[in-house]
């Protein structure tokens, strides 16, 4: 598999940075600690021009990335960087590492600010701290677009600060003097370190104070292709996940779960005979099941197996992919514009339910005493978290101490803090420490899913241009329980969509419309049926980018077009368009393939930033019928080249990385990744039955091509390709089959493994794991 990185070249970056000062604090403290003040309102695109021009929507004037950024500002000074005396740099950030390089991003601003070696800056992950109220919350592909001025403004004052310092001691003035890798000289060759100075800095009183950011042109480590900090620690297997953690008498813990959705625990029959089971320490009744401690996991597993429990009715009970499918169908919004004078384009496509299936499992560790608590898990919403255990527990929010584990993954899982609110409620019982894990079965079934979604699509055209284009999205219910409507309510006097509802917002300021399609409207309504829901990778973008993407393929079609030239007449920006030219030169778009195979491009447009990919796929009997064992070939995608413009890419390596994953996120969305619900409940019930892209379906062929700094500031980056690979793959399939695919993923019909039971809630743990070795 082949990677291409173009690294981006020095810029003079965006006016709106360049040369000013910034705001800060130098915080009372025994050694040099700053903070960063912003304020401030976001500055809004220009509307482009066309002849049957598009009007900029919602996202275009202020997107999710801008909202969340803004309910960050007034806490961005209770953010601090410690500068020690070892001459290190310690920053916790409040955000959470979940595979996606935070942390190593993070030091990078600090490093290049301050001019010390990277290796001098220590990152971590902050428990959850309340006072940050909406400072605290990784989502949406904004990690780095809200942390990366305040980040930068605090490591610009404490260099300031050091050469102030410096300055004084020396009788010297400070612009006389330089910094370089963490040490101060002076013109007569004078020098002292920032940890020799640390105590000399430090202020003994919180002041206001300021410093001047960097140049881009000044840049020595932003922009460029760096490893995770982090790198050794998970290759040698040192890097501490929850599980690893090791708390005082906290055993293994598992939950014995209904076979439906939020079913209830009505009777058990056995308790006593379970709880004489070997290495068993505990079993309760709780409000998710019931919970079983014991000395190792398969202990656990043993004893949940075991149980005997009558079972109360869930909030799903009876529900099937059909059904919702109904429900979804019946509740969609009309479409306004008829087809008068115009040619009309009409379509429907159904997008099945999607797990939040990340590597590692929900897990949490808590400690619940009388009148405190203590709680490990990884969080992306640590301080709804904390709130939602305190409620339940009947404590006081500062007695509920929730610390930041590096997660294993996340797709918008950890968004949710079910597993941490769990394990503290068992803990209360059981009046032990408990270390909860849930069974991969556990998480396929009653974890977090992205919600099944029809979205209905009519263009009208008319010489050789496109009228109106209406979407109208139709999903289950997704939950945002997890604070991001409380961000929203907080900002909504600046938000450009009005008083529509949490998720209508979410859907408005993360849905735009690159082409210039005349009159279009793009919107969401929901059906309010109680699974578990959660955002997963974009949210709402990748549906609704594939429904789209397709549609363009066949408006090119009608017209006589090709793909590519007519996504280039339409687009309203260059900087799309020079992305999508990348990509299809990178990809040789239009090269002769042999029938049953074709190409496929596709664009999007998010989080300020932009990425195209094209695929290269083969439908070929030979490659659709191949044998897998345990599962279904189908169409494999042999080529995928992906571009990215990302603002100002921090990391290009760490995005290259980033958009791989986001390569085959796509591929699975379109092909093989989705959940079948039967009376209340996934069939799937481990990733033997769940299809994320295997090896059998990745690209042989695959590059990412970074673009050069377009602009002075970092876009969303984490979730950017998903959905223009999602798109691509599709529309690759659609040209290659000789018909557009409306069914997602495209082999959600064939059921390619034996359903495990519902009862006992967990299989039996394997013994044959030699016979699957080759």
């Amino acid at each position: 598999m082949a990677h291409q990185r173009r690294s981006p070249a020095s810029g003079d970056g965006a006016p709106s940075l360049e040369r000013r000062r910034f705001l800060g604090y130098l915080l009372a403290a025994p050694t040099l600690a700053v903070a960063a003040k912003l304020g401030g309102d976001l500055a809004s695109p220009a509307p482009a021009e066309a002849a049957i021009p598009t009007l900029p929507g919602a996202a275009d004037i202020l997107d999710l990335g801008d909202a969340l950024t803004l309910a960050a500002m007034p806490t961005s000074n209770l953010i601090a960087i410690q500068l020690n005396r070892d001459d290190t740099v310690s920053f916790a950030v409040p955000r959470a590492e979940v595979g996606q390089g935070i942390t190593t991003t993070i030091a990078m601003l600090i490093a290049e600010e301050m001019d010390l070696p990277l290796s001098k800056v220590g990152v971590n992950l902050a428990d959850a701290r309340p006072e940050l109220v909406f400072n605290q919350l990784t989502g949406g592909s904004n990690s780095v677009r809200s942390l990366y001025t305040p980040v930068r403004t605090a490591a610009a004052i404490a260099r300031a600060r050091l050469l102030a310092t410096a300055a004084e001691q020396w009788k010297v003035d400070a612009a006389t003097l330089t910094t370089r890798d963490g040490v101060i000289r002076s013109a007569t060759g004078r020098t002292a370190t920032y940890g020799s100075l640390a105590e000399a800095a430090a202020s003994a009183r919180t002041e206001e104070t300021s410093a001047t950011l960097k140049k881009t042109s000044e840049f020595r480590i932003i922009g460029k292709p760096t490893g995770r900090i982090d790198a050794l620690e998970a290759v040698t297997g040192r890097k501490q996940f929850t599980m690893d953690l090791q708390v005082p008498n906290a055993k293994p813990t598992m939950v014995c779960r209904p076979p439906t959705i939020n079913g209830t625990v009505k009777a058990v029959h056995n308790l006593a005979e379970v709880k004489a089971m070997p290495g068993v320490t505990d079993v309760a009744t709780v409000s998710t099941g019931v919970a079983v401690r014991a000395e190792t996991f398969g202990q656990c597993i043993d004893a949940i197996r075991a149980l005997k429990v009558d079972w109360g009715p869930g909030t799903v009970d009876g529900e099937t992919d059909a059904s919702v499918e109904r429900k979804l169908r019946a509740a969609a919004l009309p479409m306004t514009v008829p087809p008068v004078l115009t040619q009309s384009i009409d379509a429907e496509f159904v997008f099945a339910f999607a797990s939040n299936s990340a590597l590692e499992t929900n897990c949490a560790i808590a400690d619940v005493r009388a009148d405190r608590a203590e709680i490990w898990s990884g969080l992306k919403s640590p301080i709804t978290t904390q709130e939602q255990i305190a409620l339940k527990l009947g404590l006081p929010i500062p007695a509920v101490k929730v610390h930041v584990v590096t997660g294993g993954g996340s797709f918008g899982r950890k968004l949710f803090g079910d597993a941490a609110i769990e394990a503290a409620e068992i803990s209360k019982k059981m009046g032990k420490p408990v270390k909860l894990m849930w069974h991969r079965a556990d998480d396929a079934r009653h974890g977090r899913t992205h919600p099944m979604c029809i979205s209905r699509v009519r263009v009208n055209h008319a010489l050789g241009n496109v009228v109106s284009y209406e979407q109208r999205h139709t999903s289950v219910t997704t939950d945002f329980g997890h604070g991001l409507g409380e961000i929203l309510t907080a900002v909504a006097a600046k938000l450009p969509v009005g008083d529509i509802g949490f998720s209508q917002t979410v859907f408005m300021l993360s849905t735009s419309m690159p082409y210039n399609f005349g009159a279009a409207t793009q919107l969401l309504n929901e059906v309010p049926l109680k699974f578990h829901t959660s955002s997963m990778r974009n949210v709402y973008s990748p549906n609704v980018v594939c429904a789209r993407e397709l549609i363009v393929d066949q408006l090119a079609a009608k017209m006589g077009q090709d793909p590519l030239t007519f996504r280039r007449n339409f687009l309203k920006d260059d900087r799309i368009r020079k992305v999508l030219d990348k990509a299809a030169e990178v990809g040789n778009w239009g090269r002769k393939m042999p029938a049953g195979t074709a190409q496929g491009i596709a664009l999007h447009h998010e989080y300020k930033s932009v990425s195209a990919v094209l695929m290269e796929i083969d439908c070929r009997p030979e490659t659709v019928n191949r044998k897998i064992r345990n599962g279904v070939a189908g169409p494999r995608v042999t080529k995928a080249v992906a571009v990215v413009d990302a603002g100002l890419p921090i990391n290009p390596k760490g995005l290259e990385a980033q958009t791989i994953g986001c390569v085959n996120d796509g591929i699975a969305m379109a092909l093989t990744s989705s959940l079948h619900i039967d009376n209340g409940l996934p069939l799937e019930a481990s990733w033997d039955n769940y299809f994320y892209t295997r090896q059998w379906n990745t690209p042989p062929e695959m590059e990412v091509v970074v673009m050069p700094a377009t602009t002075g500031e970092p876009g969303g980056a984490g979730e950017l390709a998903v959905a223009s690979s999602f798109a691509a793959a599709a529309c690759a399939y659609g040209r290659a089959v000789g018909k557009m695919p409306t069914r997602f993923p495209i082999n959600h019909g064939t059921l390619s493994f034996e359903p495990k039971p519902k009862v006992p809630p967990v299989p039996e743990s394997p013994v044959d794991g030699l016979a699957y070795t080759f």
